[in-house]
């Protein structure tokens, strides 16, 4: 063995000297259960000797390892660590090995579970949010958007002191407003922003606090309803986006499995995230979607070239794994399914390899509404396929519809007859 090769020893050595040495196989089987590649295992192995090597020196017992302790490594030691290599320093792997080494120590009753904060924000938030899912119905993703701006409102009135909605003037709560509309470049954002604030306000009007003048203080930028077209694709571009289609490039079976989602059935990104193996039934031929935007259950029509895609995915590229997701993650952990914000990576992608400018998801949703004006299909049929609640949603695709407006409109004043 050359000395090389028994530097790079060194660390593991120390790793099965420490705490942590009974408790690395039930680690390394953690990862292997969730589809790790090797050598990230081994990686991550490294991470915890350097997490050992530093809680040798800090003098920390295991028991009392936890997210804190974690943070402590990251932000205290790394930026100025003098360890002797061979080391890892890589800060995204070192915040990650520590972080399932916390699951499956809690998972062997090594370390109590975490304790959530106690903070007067952190439990104002969880009041908040038990409104929002209870009372008023709001999904997860919603819930936790405006629990966000809830709670950069109160932190930086508050911070960690007790809440007082009373000390807070409508002029603090327009400056408030104006802070954080430089983050923002649409109106429509802002006008989010000040509907979250009321809705908290009036949320703790229900609870008895007094706040009617800091809800007169927040006006909301005007916007005209129907004021622009929805953003859609031409027929060259959706002849372009579907030639791009059918590659071989890692992943290219699951992105073009939700294009076709997306272009055929007009989904949104929430929709086929959530996507089961069990809302498909291949006999019938139609697909069911559970806890969609509106809160219900609808069945649609599963077209041809959507059920192929679909079908050629799970066939030939999805990882094995006992998840019910249809759509998972192609790396490790490939047992979880994936989440709306990678749905619109794999359409940016499809974007890309087409060749066109990346506009947003929701393009595709409108293209699939243009095109079922142009086969002759009323709003009422649109309103049905798109599954929107009210058929004033729908009024804007009406714009989209050329040919019928071509017949209603007036000539030119002055126009030779």
């Amino acid at each position: 063995m050359t000395s090389q090769q028994r530097r790079a020893r060194r660390p593991i050595d120390q790793l099965r000297a420490s705490p942590l040495a009974p408790h690395l196989d039930a680690f390394e089987r953690y990862l292997d259960d969730r589809g790790y590649a090797g050598t990230t295992s081994r990686t991550y192995i490294l991470c915890l000797a350097h997490v050992a090597r530093w809680m040798n020196q800090s003098q920390l017992v295991i028991e009392h390892l936890d997210e804190g302790s974690v943070a402590q490594f990251l932000d205290g030691h790394l930026p100025r660590c003098q360890c002797r290599d061979p080391v890892v320093r890589r800060y995204g792997d070192l915040r990650a090995a520590p972080g399932h080494l916390l699951v499956v120590l809690r998972a062997e009753a090594v370390i109590p579970e975490r304790v959530p904060e106690t903070t007067p924000v952190a439990e104002e938030l969880r009041h908040y949010d038990a409104h929002l899912n209870h009372a008023r119905g709001l999904a997860p993703r919603t819930r936790k958007n405006r629990a966000r701006t809830v709670a950069r409102f109160l932190s930086d009135r508050f911070g960690n002191g007790r809440i007082d909605l009373s000390t807070i003037t409508p002029e603090e709560m327009r400056e408030f407003v104006v802070r954080q509309s430089r983050h923002y470049n649409t109106r429509s954002s802002v006008a989010a922003l000040i509907s979250t604030l009321r809705g908290y306000l009036r949320f703790r009007t229900a609870c008895g606090d007094h706040v009617e003048p800091l809800i007169g203080a927040l006006i909301a930028p005007p916007i005209w309803p129907q004021a622009t077209l929805p953003k859609a694709l031409s027929r060259t571009e959706i002849h372009r986006l579907v030639d791009s289609l059918g590659g071989t490039q890692p992943g290219a079976g699951r992105d073009d499995a939700i294009v076709r989602c997306a272009l055929d059935l007009g989904l949104r990104c929430g929709e086929i995230a959530k996507l089961s193996l069990d809302d498909i039934d291949w006999c019938a031929g139609t697909i069911t979607l559970r806890r969609t935007k509106g809160g219900r259950e609808d069945r649609l029509l599963l077209p041809r070239t959507t059920g192929e895609a679909i079908a050629d995915y799970l066939r030939f590229e999805r990882p094995p794994n006992p998840s019910r997701a249809v759509f998972v993650r192609r790396l490790a952990p490939n047992d979880r399914p994936l989440g709306p914000d990678c749905v619109r990576k794999s359409i940016r992608q499809a974007y890309g390899r087409a060749g066109l400018p990346y506009t947003g998801a929701h393009p595709l949703r409108h293209t699939m509404a243009g095109r079922l004006l142009e086969s002759g299909s009323s709003l009422k049929e649109v309103a049905d396929v798109l599954r929107h609640r009210s058929l004033n949603t729908t009024l804007i695709y009406a714009k989209l519809d050329v040919g019928s407006l071509s017949g209603v409109a007036l000539p030119w004043p002055g126009e030779v007859s």
